[in-house]
């Protein structure tokens, strides 16, 4: 006959067997650096369709870094960028450029990521320069970003 002991841990597995553990929610972190060129900068991050950051930068702001917390028992993750990028043209003109992308994270906990824009502030997307397969972009426009009202 087993003991009390063997019967415990029997049930300890039996329980973990039938009811499996979720994965525990993590995080990311995204830096956004305002360009020498800008004048302000806006972006908002949304993670899986929802709004999880809003990232105001300027002069007095060139840079900031954000925490991102990710659902559990989740490991791709959906991503949109959003943002307004005002600059200053060399013929001294202001011009705000609407700017935004979409993409994928696969695995992004722990992982820290640059919102990075290029193609003439036309194209906005995170980048982890030590994993650069953590996050596929889309190239183009993102179709869920509106500017915001304020």
């Amino acid at each position: 006959m087993p003991t009390r002991t063997a019967r415990a841990t029997a049930c300890v597995f039996a329980f973990f067997a039938l009811f499996p553990t979720m994965a525990h929610a993590g995080e990311f972190s995204v830096t956004d650096e305002k360009a020498d060129t800008e004048i302000s900068e806006v972006s908002r991050i949304y993670l899986d369709g929802q709004l999880v950051s809003t990232i105001k930068l300027n002069d007095m702001n060139r840079a900031k870094t954000v925490r991102v917390p990710t659902p559990t028992g989740r490991t791709e993750h959906s991503y949109t960028l959003c943002g307004e990028i005002t600059i200053r043209t060399p013929e001294g003109r202001v011009e705000t450029h609407e700017v935004s992308s979409d993409g994928v994270l696969h695995s992004p906990d722990g992982h820290h990521f640059f919102a990075l824009g290029s193609n003439g502030f036309t194209d906005f997307y995170l980048l982890d320069p030590d994993s650069p397969e953590t996050a596929e972009h889309r190239p183009g426009q993102s179709d869920s970003c509106a500017a915001p009202i304020s």
